[in-house]
């Protein structure tokens, strides 16, 4: 037996949608050890999103330090670790998101855990079966130390559902933080009006057929009609076009909305390891014989010149009738 501790990424008040998933894998965990899931915030201000954790979870820790307002893994990985251990939990699960993957092998070493990475299901209390070769083939993996630490996949868990009541919520010291020489410098990021990448249930992407930069303004403009997030595959980022923070695939983010548009994208299987979790698949290419249209749900083969800007054109009409 022992508990389940899901580290989970907040944004303000609210829960990022990898939270949800992970407390979804939490859930599953626990039922398999015969514990509890244990809800882990940390971070400054993560005392505003306690509330909502609270709905999703039937214990939740907070640690709430100024001295933490930017992420590190060095200061964040022992108290983790601290929190896992007063908790008494014996699994301990973060999602497969960059922070996620930087954090968890960091957990891992000070716990002495074994470790099982981007997880996609679970088959046993210490069982779990992964993707591997691009997720054209799947492993498992068995862990037997004491204590396991795991990176489920967002794309493969659905977001938990809210509790029938609140769960307890409690606060925890941060404890000494040491950064161990680390120091966080700056953030480079794009601001953007538009939903982040990762939590998006719309995302417009585009490839390398998109040519330059300046015509992914015309699938700009489709994103901002449907509330959507802006994609790219590899080719585009590697080509300058697009920020690199726009990439989907094996070496991006793993997106799974409920709807993808696929624009100009040839499908390599590095790009759809990133995105065929989706709900919807569109995709818009020119050339019928691409690998995209074996996992799109809806296929258009033609110049995404002459079709994208059809789309829009037909998207307005809609709006302006209701």
């Amino acid at each position: 037996m022992g508990n389940v501790l899901a580290f989970c990424e907040f944004n303000g008040a609210q829960l990022r949608s990898s939270a949800l998933s992970n407390l979804a894998f939490a859930r599953l965990a626990a039922q398999a050890r015969g514990g509890t899931v244990v809800a882990l915030l940390v971070g400054a201000g993560a005392t505003a999103a306690g509330p909502e954790a609270a709905n999703y979870a039937p214990k939740v820790v907070v640690v709430d330090d100024p001295a933490l307002a930017h992420y590190l893994a060095e200061t964040y990985a022992p108290i983790v670790a601290q929190v896992a251990r007063a908790e008494g939990a014996t699994l301990i699960s973060a999602t497969a998101t960059s922070a996620g993957k930087d954090l968890a092998p960091r957990v891992a070493a000070l716990l002495d855990a074994g470790m099982a990475s981007d997880v996609a299901k679970l088959e046993g209390k210490d069982t779990f079966m992964r993707p591997i070769l691009a997720g054209n083939a799947y492993s498992t993996v068995q862990v037997t130390t004491p204590i396991i630490v795991v990176t489920p996949r967002q794309s493969e868990f659905e977001a938990a559902a809210e509790l029938p009541a609140p769960g307890t919520l409690t606060t925890a010291a941060a404890g000494t933080i040491n950064a161990l020489g680390a120091e966080f410098v700056r953030l480079d990021a794009q601001k953007s009006d538009r939903p982040e990448l990762s939590d998006a249930k719309v995302v417009v992407s585009g490839g390398r057929g998109m040519k330059t930069g300046e015509n992914f303004k015309v699938l700009e403009q489709l994103a901002d009609l449907l509330g959507a997030a802006m994609g790219a595959s590899r080719a585009a980022t590697d080509a300058g076009m697009v920020p690199a923070d726009w990439q989907v695939g094996q070496t991006g983010k793993i997106v799974a909305p409920n709807l993808y548009f696929a624009v100009a994208i040839s499908g390599a299987i590095q790009h759809l390891a990133g995105m065929k979790g989706s709900k919807t698949i569109v995709a818009i290419n020119k050339n019928k014989d691409e690998p995209i249209f074996q996992v799109a749900d809806y296929g258009i083969v033609a110049e995404w010149e002459k079709a994208i800007p059809e789309l829009v054109a037909e998207i307005k009409k809609l709006k302006a009738t209701r």
